[in-house]
């Protein structure tokens, strides 16, 4: 960029006819240390030398013409063009000057006014190649921007953003004409988009408080409250006593907060803490806007309801309710109905879920999932150390050791008041080994995994399922005399 505008200015200089010679030496000093500086990519040097060369000659329009290639550079066009205007005003004839007003007029959707541009250039000299193409581009937007028209007119808005599109290739500067194309993807759903398109309105209009309001809120709309938040705080940066920021800012804090606290509340297993704020949140998101917030508290809830092993049907409950009444296959939401009704002991519908989530997300949690409810259902089959002990999946520890304390004066050999005594000791065997399992971490996280840790072919001991628990004998072949030592 800097090359060009260089090479522009040294070329320029054969169409100011010895200007620079007639200039006053200081301001004709001024220019040439400019000149030296932009060279050099020292573009704030080479900007003070031009407004130096101009204080000492107002009406020097070389000064206006270096001054304006100088704020090209800087990507400030809106300061370029007075420049330019000036400088045409001071010599109608410089072309090289039309021509980049030309550009910058078309960039910035001033259509009319840049084909006029091309047009004197290409009466003084016809055989002008580039004021030819640019002519010819800026006639064809002309006619591309009234069909563009014709088509929002009949509500066609795909071919409203691709006529729009095509046009804004070519002038990625035209406020307007992103405005609309921004209305058409709001009409045509595609938030995110015009989102996009009023970010760039933020930033070529000045002090743009009315569309930085426009992008919180939209974000908002989307679920995504940091960035509304962001850009809200920056509507408020421009006009602090804004009242609709304000009071925008006001909601979208709140809620941003209250999201905050699900996420810690998940990545600190706080299951409670998770609940309260998506109810909070529940509370707080009361107007239409708030749709894809009141989702996302709903989908939090059915999430810690799981992971807290919250009852399994009132966490089914709430993940169906969810699942069902916005009518999708958010695999988290799957996943954690999945984990509940393995709770609930129904295997087949956790793997009915896990394979549903399946289609939308292949992850290593979805398909461990599946590979552990098929075990489970394998192991159902089995030996099942919950019920033996008669308590439920999500039991903590001291519930397993007061179940099998009572079980274990029940079926215990030497104290059982029935006849058949094989089936006291079979039924102690399977209570011991239950509290075995489950009040051993590691164990019962291999049979919540779907594997039985006690399981002979599970685990390769063919001759011993108890590899050293057996309570009935010392392992030397002698007796095993019964105690009481429940704990």
């Amino acid at each position: 960029m800097l090359f060009h505008l260089f090479i522009l200015i040294i070329l320029s200089d054969f169409f100011i006819n010895g200007a620079i010679g007639d200039i006053g030496g200081s301001v004709d000093d001024h220019l040439e240390k400019g000149k030296k500086h932009l060279a050099t990519g020292q573009l704030v040097d080479a900007l003070s030398e031009f407004h130096l060369a101009i204080d000492g000659d107002p009406k020097n329009y070389v000064a206006y013409f270096r001054r304006a290639a100088v704020y090209l550079g800087m990507g400030k066009s809106k300061s370029a063009l007075p420049d330019l205007n000036k400088v045409i005003e001071l010599k109608p004839d410089f072309l090289a000057a039309r021509m980049q007003r030309g550009n910058l007029l078309l960039k910035q959707g001033d259509f009319d006014e840049a084909k006029l541009d091309f047009e004197n250039i290409l009466t003084s000299d016809a055989s002008n190649s580039e004021a030819r193409s640019q002519f010819e581009i800026t006639t064809k937007v002309i006619q591309t921007v009234q069909e563009a028209k014709n088509a929002y007119a009949k509500q066609d808005y795909t071919k409203n953003i691709e006529l729009l599109s095509a046009i804004i290739e070519h002038c990625p500067w035209a406020i307007t004409l992103r405005e609309q194309r921004a209305d058409s993807y709001l009409k045509s759903g595609d938030y995110a988009k015009a989102v996009s398109d009023f970010k760039a309105t933020a930033k070529l209009i000045p002090d743009n408080t009315q569309a930085f309001l426009k992008i919180s809120q939209l974000l908002y709309t989307m679920g995504d409250a940091d960035d509304s938040l962001t850009n809200i705080r920056e509507c408020l940066k421009l006009d602090a006593d804004h009242k609709e920021c304000h009071s925008h800012y006001t909601k979208v804090k709140k809620l941003a907060k209250q999201l905050e606290s699900i996420r810690d509340g998940i990545s600190q297993s706080n299951w409670k803490e998770c609940i309260d704020k998506a109810n909070q949140v529940l509370k707080l998101s009361s107007d239409p806007s708030s749709h894809a917030f009141i989702y996302r508290a709903h989908s939090s809830l059915c999430t810690c309801m799981s992971r807290g092993k919250y009852p399994a049907k009132d966490t089914i409950t709430k993940c169906t309710e969810v699942l069902d009444a916005y009518h999708t296959s958010d695999a988290e939401l799957l996943v954690s109905r999945a984990e509940a009704h393995i709770l609930n002991e129904e295997y087949d519908l956790a793997l009915a879920d896990f394979q549903r989530a399946h289609e939308t997300e292949d992850s290593n949690r979805v398909n461990d999932g599946i590979k552990r409810v098929q075990k489970l259902i394998k192991q159902s089959k089995k030996r099942d150390y919950y019920k033996i002990l008669g308590v439920r999946r999500s039991a903590n520890k001291a519930e397993i050791l007061k179940a099998y304390r009572k079980l274990a004066i029940k079926w215990h050999p030497d104290k059982y008041e029935g006849e058949d005594k094989k089936k006291a000791e079979k039924m102690f065997i399977d209570i011991a080994a239950a509290k075995e399992v489950l009040t051993d971490q590691e164990k019962r996280a291999k049979f919540d995994a779907g594997d039985d840790p006690l399981d002979a072919e599970e685990q390769a001991q063919q001759h011993n399922p108890f590899q050293g628990f057996n309570p009935f004998g010392s392992g030397n072949g002698q007796g095993y005399t019964f105690r009481f030592h429940f704990n």
